[in-house]
């Protein structure tokens, strides 16, 4: 389960970068930052779902903080 939360956080900066990227390179001549963003926002959600659900289905316990 780490591993793909890992990996849903990679996903998620890479396409913040790409955002990024597309904004000083179009300077907002083309739909690409927003798409890229919109991507993020997915992402972002499927990746709080997917925790929700792994919790309720207990593939992830609480531990409480340390």
């Amino acid at each position: 389960m780490k591993i793909v939360v890992a990996i849903a956080f990679v996903l998620i900066i890479g396409s913040l970068g790409s955002a990024l990227f597309f904004l000083m390179r179009d300077k907002g001549k083309s739909n690409n930052t927003v798409r890229s963003l919109a991507v993020r926002v997915g992402l972002s959600i499927a990746l709080f779902v997917m925790i929700l659900v792994a919790y309720k289905l207990g593939y992830i316990q609480p531990t409480g903080l340390r």
